[in-house]
């Protein structure tokens, strides 16, 4: 007959187990708490380590838009080039070889008087060679200034008109009875003569009326304007009007 197999059984069981739970529960918690201090310290050690010195940085306080400063440019900046510097030899300096008292030239200088140096920036004229300076006579031109039309000439006294020359009524314009304004500018000289004369505002019609105004613009007389108690010459700007009920 076949033997039947014998099995050893071990002596650990459950009450084995339960013996031992305490031990086993303390030193799974010791070693967790252990590992748990090992990480918590190293992580301590490594910010001691990588630690850098603070820097005390102030706030920037903005209020306002302009605080802000200009944006920072987009354009590229040409590359530099750098040049490269000559090569600068200083100069020998030699000691200076002396010179015979003989051998050395003789200049004599002079230093201008108060009287030379007038007499160098204004040299005399005939009348101071004794003679009366009360008979010398400066021959001043007497040029009239005639200013541009768009020239400002501040005057005390304005220009004012003492006769008006009528201008003569186209004939176009009279049989086709139309009426018009042109404004006429004249420059009126220190006499009250009108030496120049331009239309400054035409009628907008091609009937003659700006022609006939300028040329009767050289016909009127002014008073001349007035400025430090002298006459001078100004533009006038005045309004001449054509009508037929005057002119019939």
């Amino acid at each position: 007959m076949a033997k039947t197999p014998t099995i050893a059984y071990s002596d650990y069981g459950a009450f084995e187990l339960k013996t031992k739970y305490q031990r086993n529960m303390l030193s799974g918690t010791l070693f967790a708490a252990l590992l748990v201090a090992v990480l918590i310290g190293g992580t301590y050690l490594y910010k001691v380590l990588t630690a850098e010195e603070a820097v005390n940085i102030q706030p920037m306080i903005i209020k306002t838009i302009a605080d802000l400063g200009p944006p920072p440019t987009v354009t590229k900046k040409p590359p530099r080039i750098d040049i490269a510097q000559p090569n600068m030899v200083a100069p020998k300096v030699g000691i200076p070889k002396p010179v015979a008292d003989d051998e050395v030239a003789d200049q004599e200088m002079t230093i201008a008087t108060k009287e030379d140096l007038a007499t160098i920036v204004a040299p005399p004229t005939a009348a101071d060679d004794g003679q009366d300076k009360s008979n010398i006579v400066v021959d001043i031109p007497d040029e009239e200034y005639l200013p541009s039309p768009e020239d400002f000439v501040p005057v005390e006294i304005p220009a004012e008109m003492i006769y008006e020359e009528v201008p003569e009524y186209p004939r176009l314009a009279r049989s086709a009875n139309m009426e018009a304004v042109v404004w006429v500018k004249a420059l009126v000289d220190k006499n009250g003569d009108v030496k120049k004369a331009m239309v400054y505002k035409s009628s907008g019609s091609k009937a003659g009326f700006d022609e006939a105004a300028v040329a009767a613009a050289y016909k009127c007389k002014f008073k001349p304007a007035i400025q430090n108690n002298r006459p001078v010459a100004v533009w006038v700007a005045y309004q001449v009007e054509f009508t037929l009920t005057d002119r019939r």
